[in-house]
Order: C-alpha cells, then structure tokens, then sequence
C-alpha cells in the first residue's frame, strides 16, 4: 500500500491490523467474521469464519471447559440454545426424563419442539431415585437434572442418580445455572454433560444472553454437538464472548459473597409468620439437606423460593412492595430480584402460586433483610 493509492482503497488498507504481535493483558476483541488464509491454504489457529469458531469464544469455552472439569465446552447464543443442541444430539424416538419441576421453557421446548419431532420425554420428581427407576423405559437415553431445581430448590443425588444410568447405559445431564462451578461441579460426580446459561452468573451484570454446554469426554457425541454449534449458527457474538470472560474473572467472588446474604435471607424468612415455606438447601429444614452438604460443600447457593401465607395475588401484591429486590425474570446478576413465577409460566405450571422466586444480589444483607422485614409487616 502507497499514498499513490486512491482515498477508498487506502481507508480500507490503512485500518488493517497490524499489530500482530502485540501481547495486551485484557483479551482483545475480535469483531472479524473472516480470518487471512495462509498461501498454503492454512489458517492460523484454525480460524477461518466466526461462525465455525472465534478467538474470543475459543477463550471462553476453553475456560468454561477447565471450571466445569471438562474435556470440551461449546457455547451457544442462549441457554436456551445450549440445551437444544444437547436434545438435537439425540435420535427421534429416544427417551428422556426431565424434572417434574423444570424451568418451564424447558418443558415447553420439549412439548412443542421435540415431541413432534419423535423425542419422548416423561416428568419425574428427581429427589426420589425409585421414581426415576420407574420411569425409566428401554430406549431411555437421557437423565436430565436440576440441582437445585428451578423453582422449588428440589436436589437430586448425583452419585446415586449415575450409577443407576451407568447400568442403563443412559447419559446424565445437569443444568448447573444456580450453582456454577463454584459450588457443584457434577463432572466430578460421573454426570457426563453439563449446561449453562451463562447469561446469569457467568455473566453477573444482566447485559449477555449467551449458553454452554461442557462435556465429560470428547468424543462421538462431542463431535456432534460441535457440529450441531457450526451448523446451526447459534452461536454467542464475539463481545457476548468477551463479556462472559469477563464475568467469570470475578465469578467466585460473586456467588460466594450471594451466596452467604442468601443463607441469611433464608433463615431470616423461615421464622417470620407470613411465610408459608422457604425453598433453600442451606436450611436444615430442606428434605435433602444432606445430599446438599455432601454436593455443595462451600455453599448452597444464591437462589431460593418461598410460599406465602395467602394466594397468588397475596404474593404479587408482597413481591411489589418490596423496594431493593427489582420485580423481573432471570437470576445471577448483581442486583437482587424477585418474580411469581406462576403468572409468568402460566396456568399449566406445576409451580404453587403463592410461590415467589428470589434471586439474592451483592447488596448489603442487612438492607435485604430490612427490605422484608418491612414488606412483610403488613401481612403479619
């Protein structure tokens, strides 16, 4: 390139990056969708268009990968994308099990994606093992798990769930969304597939939509799913990318820190009289308590549900008149929320509708205690 060039040519040309060997501390952004081919037809490190693969999502599933204790990670557009890649790997006619009390667009993208394309799927309350037994058919090929579940914080034994799949020659999945790496790694409890949506604390600011999916081994179905992410093209932006790295750097710092105010929330609501029930495996009260301590041995997490003396409208009506918990679905971020998940899932959700969904942010606990404290009174 020369100054003898005309004015278009040079404001391309003169933009160009040429900084190759430029060593930044903060991971750069790579906005290209295309990569130079080398004169042999090489690309370096493989990249060729940002649909197939990116810098900035190499880094992110490469980390993912490595928290989770996984062979390989591959990140999608949304969590949601994520798990559709992980029934997409499976065959027409097979059998999955998927909670009774799943995140309900789970439910909803079997019911009306996968069950017209011949996936059968049955629902099945996972903190009991002889009702996974028996529901479990010949051409069950797939566990699905939340632990703790979403939005009535059931748990399941890991351990307990995969060896029985080990004997039915059956995969186990775990949506690890709620507690992150940081407090459960199922890879470590045989489980051979883990989801997130890595919009919530991966992200931890409510500002990415982005999806993952860690496997145990890099094999046959680890290629598939690879192949499902290229194919498809649902696959997170560069910046979404470098926004979830970004997240991660401060992960543990996060959950660990919710976790501790959610702790205190939950105890503080278990004693006050306008509360029903209150869904947290941190209590001793929780039915698998001890499967919690033994699968979250630092911590039970920064999500939990509680059941309001009263009906659905009494919970609306509490969940407006709290000021620090912001009324709005999704989870994770910093800032703390609280939805009635019944009106939002609707009338064919098996959640109780006087059940409030509360996710504990990095506010200080003693105000998020005062903030129920004092949108509590008036029901007393």
């Amino acid at each position: 390139m020369t100054p003898k060039h005309h004015f278009s040519t040079l404001a391309i040309k003169s933009t160009e990056n040429t900084f190759e060997e430029a060593r930044p501390v903060s991971m750069p952004l790579y906005l290209s969708t295309t990569y130079v081919r080398n004169p042999d037809g090489s690309y370096n490190h493989d990249f060729l268009y940002s649909r197939a693969d990116d810098p900035n999502r190499k880094v992110l599933e490469n980390s993912i990968a490595l928290l989770e204790k996984g062979a390989v990670a591959y990140c999608f557009a949304s969590g949601m994308a994520a798990v559709s890649a992980v029934f997409q790997s499976l065959r027409p006619g097979d059998h999955i099990l998927l909670p009774d009390d799943i995140y309900f667009n789970i439910y909803a993208l079997v019911k009306e994606v996968f069950e017209p394309w011949q996936l059968e799927a049955s629902l099945v309350d996972m903190s009991d093992l002889d009702a996974i037994k028996t529901a479990t058919k010949s051409n069950t090929r797939l566990i699905w798990l939340e632990t703790p579940s979403n939005p009535q914080l059931k748990i399941t034994d890991l351990e307990a769930v995969v060896a029985f799949a080990k004997k039915q020659n059956c995969l186990v999945a775990v949506d690890n969304t709620w507690p992150t790496p940081v407090l459960t790694r199922p890879i470590e409890w045989g489980v051979d597939i883990v989801v997130h949506s890595t919009t919530k604390y991966f992200g931890g600011h409510s500002d990415v939509l982005s999806g993952a999916v860690v496997l145990k081994e890099q094999n046959e179905r680890a290629e598939r799913i690879a192949r499902i992410q290229a194919l498809s093209g649902g696959v997170p932006a560069p910046f979404d990318c470098w926004l979830i790295s970004r997240g991660i750097q401060t992960l543990a710092l996060r959950v660990k820190a919710q976790t501790q105010s959610a702790q205190q929330l939950a105890e503080f609501l278990e004693q006050h009289p306008a509360i029903e029930q209150v869904n947290y495996p941190g209590l001793d009260s929780h039915p698998q308590h001890a499967i919690a301590k033994k699968q979250m041995p630092d911590g039970f997490g920064a999500m939990l549900s509680v059941l309001v003396k009263g009906d659905a409208k009494q919970a609306m009506a509490l969940s407006n008149r709290l000021e620090l918990f912001t009324t709005a679905t999704s989870l994770g971020g910093v800032e703390s929320l609280v939805e009635h998940r019944k009106s939002v899932e609707g009338e064919d959700s098996p959640t109780p509708g006087n059940l409030l969904r509360i996710s504990v942010g990095l506010e200080d606990a003693r105000d998020l205690i005062l903030d129920w404290e004092r949108a509590l009174a008036d029901l007393v």
